[in-house]
């Protein structure tokens, strides 16, 4: 049985390391937006398939660094979600 967090999460990561990134490997606390690795319409792309994945939308109030800085952060918020 899969765990469907983690395979919500194995998504985002790769769409982050495959279209964004262009094949670069993450880490889960690896800072996404303060190091420059995204710029603000990566993260839109960003936001966009954490709605796909997620299969709600994400309101413009939670477009927030803490939100979205690592890959860590997007579980989390996923977790939120979950639980609203």
């Amino acid at each position: 049985m899969t765990d469907p967090r983690a395979a919500r999460l194995s998504q985002v990561q790769g769409f982050i390391e495959t279209t964004l990134l262009r094949g670069r490997a993450i880490g889960g606390g690896e800072e996404l937006l303060l190091s420059g690795l995204l710029d603000s319409l990566a993260v839109m792309a960003l936001v966009a398939e954490v709605e796909r994945v997620s299969g709600r939308p994400v309101p413009p109030t939670d477009v927030l660094i803490e939100n979205f800085a690592t890959l860590d952060a997007i579980g989390a918020y996923l977790d939120r979600q979950d639980s609203a």
